[in-house]
């Protein structure tokens, strides 16, 4: 069994498709899957997603890309919407500087480190960890907004693609890292690495789809299927079997989502 535990179920690439889609992730053994939401309205569209499917969760969220376009009532909203028993995490939230446009920047970190904080006290307050992103210059102010948060709550930095030692960092203080179809592409590099040696129990498996098909489904869409041959990839990168990593990573999965049975 294995879990995609970032997906983006609500893009228009999957409209009208889904039972398809989540068909064929059964197929494929991945047995549950998480759709992610990266605006109130995007959150939204996750958790219907998440009560009608059976198989689908869902983590409600502000994407930093949506940090200015956030209105004043959004954060009360989403936390009604944390009310619903499918959902089980906060996020994707987090800090991204990689496409800053050079006007206005310091408006827009503060906009995301604003909504960002935000989030953190709503997963404190309903008891759930958090789904980071983290792109750009950006790890030490997004280390700095999570620090008193420490033993409150947990984060998993998806699409992990830092250095082995920055991994070792975040799993010393007590959080996890995720990895995508990436770690399939011949200049994986850093993030082969990192998934060669982390230790069980402080990583999962992911999509990131409809974006990040592994090989050999690169320039395809891709869907939750594809968290198998990233996960065979893992397997093959420790020179672990497959179903060693789908057990390690599903218990981690289980043990951090705590999804309902």
């Amino acid at each position: 069994m294995l879990i995609d535990t970032h997906a983006h179920l609500d893009f228009p690439e999957f409209e009208g498709e889904l039972d398809a889609v989540v068909a064929r992730a059964a197929q494929a053994g991945v047995t549950r899957i998480l759709t992610i939401g990266t605006s109130l309205a995007s959150s939204r569209q996750a958790v219907a997603i998440a009560e009608t499917h059976p198989a689908v969760y869902a983590a409600i969220g502000i994407h930093p890309g949506s940090a200015t376009e956030a209105g004043p009532g959004d954060l009360a909203a989403l936390r009604e919407l944390a009310r619903s028993p499918r959902v089980v995490a906060v996020g994707e939230t987090g800090l991204d500087y990689y496409r800053l446009p050079g006007v206005g920047d310091a408006a827009i970190k503060a906009a995301q480190a604003a909504i960002f904080q935000g989030q953190l006290d709503l997963a404190v307050t309903r008891g759930l960890n958090v789904v980071i992103h983290q792109r750009g210059d950006c790890l030490q102010d997004t280390l700095a907004l999570l620090a008193p948060f420490q033993g409150k709550l947990r984060a998993v930095f998806h699409c992990f693609g830092g250095s082995p030692e920055t991994a070792a960092a975040l799993l010393a203080m007590g959080h996890l890292v995720s990895f995508t179809g990436i770690v399939t592409f011949k200049n994986a590099g850093l993030m082969g690495a990192c998934a060669a040696s982390v230790p069980d129990g402080s990583y999962m498996v992911e999509t990131d789809c409809p974006y990040l098909a592994p090989t050999p489904f690169r320039g395809q869409r891709c869907e939750p299927a594809h968290t198998r041959p990233v996960a065979e990839k893992i397997a093959a990168l420790r020179n672990q079997p497959l179903e060693h990593i789908a057990a390690i990573t599903t218990a981690t999965a289980e043990a951090f989502f705590r999804f309902p049975r």
